[in-house]
């Protein structure tokens, strides 16, 4: 496939939007397109509709369209979630997709996500007619934006973990302290390292009225279901200590309103409450790519929003995720771990076993210097995001871009918006116009998240 502008340390980079326009243009001048629709259904009987057309059902055709339908699949799963999938316009696609998401399929790690860790069973994949699909039933909620009062608001992330003091939408206090819980197997670890935050910014309020937390993970009613922060604990340790750890953190906090959900959602939040705007898709890159999304109407989705483990990358060897398996995710192209895979291409020289967080600041102080080889990292990351916005405005409304994160801090983040920005103008005129990418200003970096996730619980619930 011909891409009109490459990344410049990874120029065999297939773009997802790019591959499935050109399929879809295939779709468009053949003579028999086919309708096709997935259903997205979830135990709370909300369900999301995707609808597109494949082509003619022929040997010849069958690889290109099983790759289409399954990748889009992959896509809508992880962004807005599901346990059960109707497939309708094509049984025998839907026969081979529940075979690549079974147990011993090539997306076995999917089902287990989708099955019983976030909904408490089994992910399914089954044929049906036009007729029996549900209708779309989409659901928003208000998130947040309530400032009264003495509060604490968290933010778990890879590497740190930040707090913030606020007394009526005013920090009055906020820190980071370094951590390392991914591959921590003890889970009092984890505990104490929160207790700790919640004691230190308490320490600073007259009083504690609530406390409001941001992670990575899917969390619902403040349930840890699966969480990367707790990806070396055992699943029995997981199962008594972890799951209900924001339950037992309540209790100790004398039952006060105590919140915590996605931390891509706060930060969407977050870009929503200080620009004032809505339809504000955030976009963080730190330890791993987290995602969230508040809509024109200025809610939130039911959905995961996960987009770490989205594809945007379709080539065939692609970066290989190492906790899911699959790829060319989000996660290797808008994270630390993008940085560190492309050092070595950009020809700089860094210990192997050197942590991603340390290989990032090396590669910034290089960047601070002038060095070209860092600029190429950036500029790269850069193109891959032109591409991947490109990508997402095709399940989004989006009007603004907030990019953030460690990745986009200093002179590199310039030009990681410079490069997307040219991707865009060049390719997709329209969104350029219709998409801002914005950054936080200082203030907001520094505090915005803490207080957004402080801004969760209405004081008065329990």
């Amino acid at each position: 496939m011909d891409i009109p502008i490459k990344p410049e340390l990874d120029p065999n980079f297939i773009p997802a939007v790019l591959w499935n326009k050109t399929y879809r243009e295939r779709v468009a001048a053949s003579s028999n397109p086919v309708n096709m629709a997935l259903a997205l259904v979830r135990p709370d009987e909300t369900c999301s509709i995707f609808e597109t057309q494949i082509l003619p059902l022929t040997t010849e055709n069958e690889a290109q369209t099983l790759r289409y339908i399954e990748r889009i699949l992959k896509f809508l799963l992880w962004q807005r979630g599901g346990c059960k999938v109707l497939i309708a316009g094509c049984d025998s696609m839907a026969e081979k997709l529940s075979a690549i998401y079974s147990p011993e399929g090539a997306r076995g790690f999917d089902h287990e996500f989708f099955g019983e860790k976030v909904y408490s069973q089994s992910l399914e994949i089954v044929a049906c007619g036009f007729a029996e699909l549900p209708a779309a039933n989409e659901q928003t909620m208000p998130l947040g934006r309530h400032l009264d009062g003495c509060r604490i608001g968290f933010d778990l992330g890879g590497s740190d973990r930040k707090c913030a003091a606020v007394i009526d939408g005013k920090v009055v206090f906020s820190e980071e302290i370094e951590w390392n819980p991914y591959f921590e197997s003890n889970p009092d670890y984890h505990i104490a390292g929160i207790n700790d935050t919640l004691k230190r910014a308490a320490s600073h309020l007259p009083r504690v009225d609530s406390i409001g937390g941001s992670a990575a993970g899917v969390y619902v009613n403040n349930e840890v279901r699966v969480a990367s922060l707790f990806r070396g604990v055992s699943l029995s340790d997981f199962d008594s200590k972890v799951r209900n750890l924001f339950f037992n953190l309540k209790k100790e906090w004398d039952n006060i309103p105590f919140e915590v959900v996605n931390d891509g959602e706060v930060t969407a939040l977050a870009g929503s409450m200080s620009m004032g705007e809505n339809a504000v898709f955030g976009l963080s890159m730190g330890t791993s790519e987290a995602v969230g999304y508040v809509t024109p109407d200025g809610n939130i989705t039911p959905w995961l929003n996960e987009l770490a483990f989205a594809p945007v990358d379709y080539r065939e060897d692609a970066p290989v995720d190492e906790w899911s398996g699959d790829l060319g995710c989000g996660v290797q192209y808008f994270s630390q771990q993008a940085v560190a895979r492309l050092v070595p291409a950009a020809g700089i020289e860094l210990p192997a076993d050197m942590p991603f967080p340390e290989q990032l600041v090396e590669v910034q102080k290089l960047m601070a210097e002038g060095d070209e080889r860092a600029a190429k990292i950036y500029s790269t990351i850069g193109t891959y995001l032109g591409y991947s916005i490109a990508h997402y405005a095709e399940f989004y409304t989006i009007r603004k871009m907030l990019l953030l994160g460690r990745v986009t801090s200093g002179q590199g983040g310039s030009l990681i918006i410079e490069k997307a920005e040219e991707v865009l103008g060049a390719l997709f005129p329209e969104l350029a116009e219709q998409i801002e990418i914005v950054t936080p200003n200082e203030q907001d970096k520094r505090h915005g998240q803490a207080v957004a996730a402080a801004s969760l619980p209405r004081i008065g619930d329990n």
